[in-house]
Parts: C-alpha cells; structure tokens; sequence
C-alpha cells in the first residue's frame, strides 16, 4: 500500500507532458508521426498570444476562450483548469486529497485480488499436509495410510482453480451491479464476499473440513471478479485525462504489492507453517474492513452520477471534491456535452453488446487484450512458481519466488511512470516482446539444466526478465484501456466481457498448467512464446494508442470507421467537446 502512496505523491512532478496534446494546432500546422500518426508532434510556436484569463488545460472542462498555440512555459499542464481565489492565488494543482483517497480507497480490493493469487503459493505443501490429515481423519484407523496422489493433486488443483471459478461467474455481474448500486456503493457491498471467504478459510484446519477452504477460495475470488471490473471503472471515470493511464496503472501496482505480501507471508520463518497458515488466508478480510471504513468517505463517480443517473446536484458535488475547484461549470459542460452525444446510446445490456456491429471491432480488441494477459504464462509463474524453481535446481525456491514479486513490484512502478509518456500501445508491444524471448530462454535453460548446472542462474533470469516485461505492458495496460475503449453507455457491459475473458483464461492455467506440464516438460513455456507472438502481431496491427485522448474521441473513431489503421487520427484535444465558449449549466 505504500507504494500506491510514492507513486500517488510523485505524479504531478513525472507527467509533465508536451502541451500540444492539449490544444488544437494552427490551421495547416505539421502532424507529426509519433505513434503511429496518431499523436502531434512538437513544433516550433510563434510568439505566445494575449494570455487568457485562468489557468488553462484540464479533463474536467475549460471555461477560458478556445487557444490556438500556447507554448509550454506559458502553461505548466500540472495545473488544472480552475479559477482564481479571492486574493489571486493560482489555481489548484490536478491532484487533490479527496483524488488521492478516492484512488487509494479503491485499489485497496485490488491489494486483495493480488494478495489472494499469491497466498496460495508458498504454503502450498503445509496445505497438502492438513488436506491428507483430514482425509486420513475421514477414512478410520481401517483407511489407507496416505490420500491417493492423484486425489491430492485434484484437491489442489481445484483449490487453486476455484478462485477464477468465482471470478469467471462474477464478472458477468460487473455491468449490472454498477448500474444498480453505481460504482462506490458496489465497491462497499463487494466486501461481504471477502469477509465471508477470509472467514471460511481462516477456520477450515480447526474444523477439519477442505471443503470450507475452497468455498472460500470460491467466494474471494467471485470478489475478486467484481474488483477487477469495478475498481478501473471507477479510477478511469475520475480520472484527468492526463493522469488516466498512471492512476489506472495503480490498479495493477495494488494487485502486485498484494501478491508480493503474500507471498513474504508465506514464508515458514512467517506465517507459512502447519499451525499459522490459516491466519496466513484469513487476514484477506483486514483491506476488505478498511476499506469499509475509507470508501464511505470518497465521492462517487461524477460520470456516473450525471450521464448514467442524470443528477446534476450530486455530480456537482462530487466534481468539486475531485477536483477542489468552486466552479465546475467548465466541467459540467463537458459531461453534458458527453451525455447529449449519448443520448442515442443508452446502456447497453451484455447481448445488446455482443449484437452490437458498432461495438464488434472495439469489443475484439477487449478480450484479446485479456487473453494476451492471461494466456502469457504469467499466472502459471504466479501459482506455480516455487515448483517452478524447484524444476530449475534452484536452492532455496521459496526465496527466489519473493525475488519475483520484488521485480513484479518494482517494474510495476516503472510503469506507472512510463504509460502516460510512452503511450499504451508501445509498452504493451515491448512488453509482449520481451516475455516471448524470455520463454524461450526459460526452455533453453530447462532443457540443458542436466548438462550445465549453471543454468539454473539463467531460469532465474529469464523468469525475472518475464514479470519485469509482463509488468511494463501485458499486465496493468488490459484492464484499464477496456475501460478507455468505451463510452459510458456501453462499458459496463464491455467490462462485464473482458472480465470473464479473463477470468476463464486464469481459471484455465489454474487448473491445467501442472498437467500440460508434465505433459510437455521444459517445453511448456515454448507454448507461450508461441502464444505471445500472436498476441503481439495482433497488438501490432488493430490496437490502437489511446494516451490523452477522451473517452468520446476513441469511441467516436470507431464510430466513424471500421479500421484505425485506415484513418488519421486527429491528435488530442478536449477543447473541441466543450460546445459554444458561452455555454454554461
């Protein structure tokens, strides 16, 4: 959680950015060709004109005349559109408190998602021992002396894989609870799944019973497939544009600092024993009561409140904690301006979705991003990975997994600093690309791992190389560019897909990635070199770069053609979806 905090506090100082994505080039200027053609290039600017009154350039809406060319030492983009106090004080930076809290209340059920795909790594064999005591207590003194391994293998598997079981039937249910109970409130109501599934694993050793610790594990991950759809929703509909991609890349900080907690936890010198490793799973239910306490606290999304509800008092209200502004007008404008265009595209429910020709090209790009996340392999290294290093000669395997989950934690950070500069199409094609060489050397080093004993120093390399690439692109950029591919009419229902996309991939390598294991042996990763270069062929050729852009702008370029490639994309500017200068409330 401190983590979230750093990256949080550092923002406005890392994505100062070029301020021509905020402002519409003079007729007949030069477009560069950075990102594909997609974005503007710098250029030299004439002499700065009158300056306008107010500070100028923010997500929220803008009630200063339409600008031409400002240069950059004119405008600083950390400040935000707002308007002078009183006595002449400069406007308020973008970043306020009631931002900060309303993020960080929300990532707090990612840290649970994250803790609970790392928890059940580490014990896993102390685990495995009160399974064959409580199947040796069912049997009678007459019983075999030991559970059948094939009985024990099937147990674990389903304890793993019963997590995205949860997830998988959960997801569905994304759009429909955040349209009934909104964002914030489905948050709140989200958490009695996870007090009840800490709770049923924290007291299955002392009732004998594995049957309550897979529940559990069944109903923190149905908890878990609600998060993953509701938590960047949320984040990505309070966000500034500018700020979009970081904060939504928070999100997967907060899974992977759960995962590496969990897995310091899990360490027998921890709470990794044969009598504390029910405390190990049952202290999933802490975040779950904080953030009872801190959500209540956050304002709900003004997006959802106005476009969806159509309550312009409480959006207001809510707009004004976001972002410390006394008028929001400029911002009321812009989501009035947003709900007009929608107007014509009212909610759509999951099959009107799917039937949906408009959507098709949008809604393809969603789940095959989920797919290029789960079916990379990095979940088979997130389950799997202590018997993963113990394949590979390593040591001490328990060590060299929390050695993962540093770089897993650390190459998360660096994202979070990278996808608003670098943009999310270039980091999720470096990302992809890195993970397909390290798979292949991972299958390298396996396969001379008898001949050269120093091999086993490469597997670890390759597995680290692994979760930094997965981390700078495949893992945090998915779940938040759904979110950006959609306007708010159809996206809870694009979430709704995405998720269970993804969880039935994760449910897939949970419950079958120790089989196709020993089928392939040193071979398996080999599978999923293949399957990253065809994710990254198609990342290549259909994804499209959505950095600073509005959620109006990407769905109206779908809108407009059946193929980005095909087209020039205008570079970013809010100011055109504003409406007359002179519209007010």
């Amino acid at each position: 959680m401190r983590g979230g905090m750093t990256a949080m506090s550092f923002l406005e100082l890392s994505f100062v950015e070029p301020v021509g994505r905020l402002w519409e080039p003079a007729e007949g200027a030069p477009r560069g060709g950075e990102e594909r053609g997609q974005r503007q290039a710098t250029s030299p600017l004439p002499a700065p004109p009158p300056q306008p009154s107010g500070n100028l350039g923010s997500e929220w809406g803008r009630d200063s005349p339409k600008v031409t060319q400002i240069p950059t030492q004119v405008l600083r983009p950390s400040l935000s559109q707002g308007h002078r106090g009183m006595d002449g004080e400069p406007p308020r930076q973008r970043v306020t408190g009631t931002l900060v809290l309303a993020v960080f209340s929300a990532v707090l059920g990612s840290l649970q998602f994250g803790y609970n795909i790392g928890v059940i790594n580490a014990p896993q064999k102390v685990i495995e021992q009160s399974y064959n005591e409580t199947w040796l207590g069912r049997q009678g003194p007459e019983g075999p002396s030991s559970i059948p391994p094939g009985t024990l293998t099937t147990l674990w598997a389903l304890s793993v894989a019963i997590f995205s079981v949860g997830g998988m039937i959960s997801s569905f249910l994304i759009g429909v609870v955040s349209q009934w109970l909104g964002r914030k409130r489905a948050m709140l109501v989200n958490n009695i799944l996870a007090v009840l599934g800490g709770t049923l694993m924290g007291l299955a050793n002392a009732a004998a019973s594995y049957e309550m610790l897979i529940l559990g594990r069944f109903l923190i991950g149905a908890y878990s497939g609600l998060t993953s759809g509701l938590v960047p929703m949320y984040v990505g509909e309070i966000a500034p544009t500018h700020l979009r991609g970081a904060l939504g890349t928070l999100n997967q900080l907060a899974i992977v600092i759960g995962i590496l907690i969990a897995q310091v936890l899990g360490l027998e010198s921890m709470l990794g024993t044969a009598t504390l490793w029910p405390l190990l799973l049952g202290i999933t239910v802490l975040p779950a009561l904080l953030q009872l306490v801190l959500l209540p606290l956050c304002p709900e999304s003004p997006r959802y409140l106005y476009i969806s509800r159509n309550l312009e008092g409480p959006a207001r209200k809510s707009l004004k904690r976001l972002t410390g502004w006394a008028d929001v007008s400029g911002a009321l404008a812009e989501l009035k301006e947003e709900k007009r265009k929608l107007e014509r595209e009212r909610p759509l429910s999951l099959l009107q979705l799917l039937g949906s020709r408009t959507h098709r090209q949008p809604l393809a790009i969603a789940v095959v991003l989920q797919l290029s996340q789960q079916l990379s392999g990095i979940n088979a290294v997130f389950y799997y990975s202590t018997s993963i290093f113990e394949t590979a000669g390593v040591g001490r395997p328990a060590y060299a997994t929390i050695g993962a989950g540093v770089v897993n934690t650390v190459f998360t950070l660096v994202s979070v600093f990278l996808v608003e500069r670098a943009g999310r199409w270039t980091l999720h094609l470096l990302g992809l690309a890195g993970m397909c060489g390290c798979a292949i050397l991972m299958t390298i080093a396996l396969l001379l791992l008898e001949r050269v004993p120093a091999m086993s120093y490469v597997s670890i390399v390759a597995i680290f190389g692994f979760v930094a690439f997965f981390e700078i692109g495949p893992g945090p950029i998915p779940w938040f560019i759904v979110a950006e591919l959609f306007s708010q009419g159809p996206r809870p229902a694009a979430m709704a897909v995405a998720g269970f996309s993804n969880w039935t991939c994760n449910f897939i390598i949970g419950m079958g990635f120790q089989y196709i294991a020993e089928a392939m042996g040193p071979y398996v990763f080999l599978l999923f070199a293949v399957l990253l270069l065809c994710f990254f062929t198609f990342t290549f050729l259909r994804v499209p770069e959505t950095r600073g852009r509005t959620f109006d702008q990407i769905s109206a370029d779908f809108r407009r053609t059946p193929s980005l490639l095909e087209q020039e994309v205008k570079p970013s500017t809010e100011l055109e979806y504003l409406g007359p200068d002179d519209e007010n409330d």
